[in-house]
């Protein structure tokens, strides 16, 4: 049997990939003022988490903040309700930014979307970030989100039904949560897991991992960390036994594709249940453009989400 990357991308893509490839083109040619910053001196670290790109505010009613308590530990979150009705489940959205940027509030408006689109509560972690709080701070931070979910889920939101997810350093994060919650015997209310252009190989192991060797977020994150192979920093390495259905979204041109190649592999062959979702013309990042491939895929982790919890 022939395999190949088409063979993986959905051909009702196809209309969208001319208007990627040229909001690609543009990208590459305007200049990126952050591309030559050092985040390794305080300035640098400041000028990229600054730097990123505002979003725009979500109609409906604004996020509810509150401190996730469990285990001892404390984590703020964002918790967005659906306007219409109770939730069917939660999801736990973990944001991305290589460890060291990012913060939940600029999650806002996708989980507005995706609290309505799909029905569902979604409630975003403001995990500790490097290089200030390395390693394992963001997963200890994470896994008490998770935690709390299990203990309080019930009585604030009227369901016990969750799931995890999030994009790039996020679905790093959210398997290493799942991973926690097994070994703790935790993991049964957890239906799936939605995961965007996850690293899930921080020790430089495989091709794609390589290719990040002198990038800034693996010395901020695991710099002291002698075996990055570790389950708890690289799930990619893990027992994948065990784990809910997984939804793998990455796009074609993307430099951690292979990752997510390999972790639909290895989850397929614990016996698990991935469904892996390539997209044409799509680098890292993509579901962030304001295009229409990213909207094609938007809709599609809204569309798994409901029907796990549904299911």
């Amino acid at each position: 049997m022939e395999v190949g990357l088409e063979q993986l991308s959905d051909p009702r893509l196809a209309p969208f990939v001319e208007e990627a490839r040229e909001f690609n083109a543009a990208a590459a040619a305007a200049k990126n003022p952050f591309r030559e910053v050092d985040p390794s001196t305080p300035e640098g670290l400041e000028a990229h988490r600054t730097g990123l790109s505002e979003r725009p505010a979500p109609d409906g009613p604004p996020p509810e903040e509150a401190i996730a308590e469990a285990d001892g530990r404390q984590v703020p979150v964002r918790i967005t309700h659906p306007r219409d009705g109770s939730p069917r489940g939660v999801y736990l959205e973990i944001h991305g930014g290589g460890f060291y940027m990012g913060w939940a509030a600029r999650s806002d408006f996708r989980n507005r979307e995706l609290a309505d689109a799909a029905g569902i509560a979604v409630v975003s972690v403001d995990y500790r970030l490097a290089p200030e709080n390395p390693w394992p701070a963001a997963p200890d931070d994470c896994e008490t989100a998770a935690l709390w979910l299990l203990e309080e889920g019930e009585a604030r939101f009227g369901t016990s039904r969750f799931a995890v997810g999030g994009g790039s350093a996020g679905a790093n994060l959210a398997m290493t949560t799942l991973l926690r919650l097994r070994d703790r015997g935790l993991l049964e209310p957890f239906v799936g897991a939605a995961l965007q252009y996850g690293a899930f190989d921080l020790s430089l192991q495989t091709p794609a991992a390589r290719r990040f060797a002198d990038e800034y977020y693996l010395q901020a994150y695991v710099g002291e960390v002698e075996d990055r192979t570790n389950p708890d920093i690289s799930p990619l390495f893990a027992d994948l036994h065990d784990l809910p259905p997984a939804l793998l979204t990455v796009g074609t041109l993307d430099d951690v594709l292979e990752d997510s190649l390999l972790m639909a592999m290895r989850l397929a062959a614990a016996g698990g249940n991935p469904d892996l979702r390539v997209y044409p013309e799509s680098p890292h990042g993509f579901l962030g453009f304001p295009i229409e491939m990213a909207r094609a895929a938007w809709a599609d982790i809204e569309s798994w989400l409901a029907a796990r919890f549904a299911a």
